[in-house]
């Protein structure tokens, strides 16, 4: 993050703003509204802040000085605003500010800031701060626009609400983990639609129900085995994103995607169980150990693994395991790497001119050696997606090679799949180890084989930061 989001409390404290103009009056009228008593340093004030100051409301909110800005204007500001036509004079207060560790805003120059005035969705006592660093304030006030439309005003009378009924909810449960399922309910629920509707009276009644019949009792855990998909966190299902912020805490695997994972709620608890080659982190045992554990311990357990949790994602080991020890679950797929490499590689599956079948195989090795069906995989008309095969991928070509298929069969291998990252080498059986090779590809990739590879040339249409071509050098082609 360029900026860390805060809120600051300026209820009857003292704000600085340097300038009399315009725009100066729309930052006066945002220090009002959040109560500041505010002085003004400006030889002259435009008409709104002229009239504003005339009728003094709130009364004594403002002070203005009509003279030139000096350092000792600072007094026991905290915080300063910026708001001239003059980039000397804005520099000056911005560097004043800067020395006496105040925040200071100069208004349209991200530079001399210290903090930046977001665009702001008031819902009072909710409160929703958009901001794009200063970079593109059009861009702010656009996705403010659209949740204005998201979000109604009740929301501020549901926040009102709970507040009120907060500490009857904490004295009722002992337990914090059931205090926020009940909020969870009641605010998703028809306590929140009663609010919505204008239903006060009703509203106030089911939540008092609502508390009355819950239970001071142990939460009981639960494990949600989601799959995050090939990396993109746009591909996340509604029902994924929505255990994802109800999970107390996240077991994860080494391809689940940084941005996937800051989508899960903030205090949720995180545990990296990433398996690689040779490199395991935590043996599959002692994750289901752990699953049943968390959950035991009352926890919602968050399986949060890349791909989709049934395929090569060892989903079914782990749910079997939570069977056998009594342990809730529930699992929501993911779209699987085959799937997402393909699409964002533009190498359908199948085709009618070229496939009319796929299989998934693993060529993760041991020992040295594949244990697969070649006679099955070196069939005509179908396409091999192969996972885990990127060190194996020489001795893949050369026994698909030896079983049948053509050493001009086209061949591609997908790195970091619908990732800005993602690169996609094209070749055929014969060439495509070299190629990888040279490129210096790293997991996670995907291996794909057959007819329908000779698309890509044509059907590819994402623009990540790399996509290598047999013959070419790495191409750059920036979004």
């Amino acid at each position: 993050m360029d900026f860390l989001p805060i809120f600051v409390d300026i209820k009857h404290r003292n704000c600085l703003v340097v300038g009399g103009g315009e725009v100066a009056a729309r930052k006066i009228a945002l220090l009002l509204r959040a109560g500041a008593h505010i002085t003004i340093i400006a030889p002259e004030l435009c008409t709104e802040l002229s009239e504003q100051l005339h009728e003094q409301l709130p009364r004594g909110a403002i002070t203005h000085r009509a003279e030139a800005f000096r350092p000792d204007h600072m007094g026991n500001a905290v915080l300063v605003i910026a708001a001239t036509g003059d980039t000397a004079v804005n520099r000056e207060v911005s560097a004043a500010a800067g020395q006496l560790h105040i925040p200071v805003n100069v208004v349209d120059n991200p530079a001399l800031c210290s903090f930046i005035m977001p665009s702001i969705v008031d819902r009072s006592p909710v409160l929703v701060a958009v901001s794009s660093g200063g970079t593109s304030p059009v861009l702010a006030r656009l996705l403010r626009a659209r949740l204005e439309t998201m979000i109604p005003a009740a929301y501020g009378r549901l926040a009102a609400y709970a507040a009120g009924f907060r500490e009857r909810v904490k004295s009722h449960f002992s337990h914090p983990g059931k205090r926020r399922i009940f909020w969870e309910k009641a605010l998703q629920g028809p306590f929140a639609e009663m609010v919505f509707a204008g239903r006060d009276r009703a509203a106030q009644d089911y939540l008092e129900r609502s508390l009355e019949s819950e239970a001071d009792e142990a939460v009981q855990g639960e494990v949600y085995l989601v799959g995050a998909g090939p990396g993109d966190p746009e591909l996340l299902t509604f029902r994924a994103m929505r255990l994802m912020q109800q999970a107390d805490v996240v077991v994860y695997d080494r391809l689940v995607s940084p941005e996937i994972l800051d989508m899960v709620r903030r205090d949720a608890s995180r545990i990296y169980a990433g398996k690689e080659r040779s490199k395991h982190v935590m043996p599959q045992e002692s994750i289901n150990e752990l699953l049943v554990r968390l959950a035991k311990e009352g926890k919602r357990v968050l399986r949060l693994k890349g791909g989709d949790p049934f395929i090569f994602g060892r989903g079914g080991e782990e749910i079997e395991t939570l069977s056998g020890q009594g342990i809730p679950f529930q699992v929501v797929p993911g779209i699987t790497a085959a799937s997402g490499a393909a699409s964002y590689a533009g190498i359908p599956l199948t085709h009618r001119d070229y496939a009319q079948s796929c299989i998934f195989v693993t060529g993760h090795l041991k020992d040295g050696s594949v244990n697969l069906d070649w006679l099955m995989l070196a069939r005509p008309n179908q396409t091999i997606v192969i996972y885990m095969g990127l060190l194996g991928l020489p001795v893949l070509c050369r026994q698909l090679i030896a079983h049948g298929l053509s050493t001009t069969t086209p061949a591609a291998i997908v790195q970091q799949a619908s990732t800005r990252n993602q690169k996609v080498l094209t070749g055929t059986l014969e060439t495509l180890p070299d190629l990888t090779a040279t490129a210096h590809l790293t997991p996670p990739t995907l291996i794909i084989v057959g007819e329908v590879v000779k698309l890509h040339q044509r059907l590819a249409w994402f623009e990540p930061e790399g996509d290598l071509r047999a013959g070419e050098p790495a191409a750059s082609k920036k979004v």
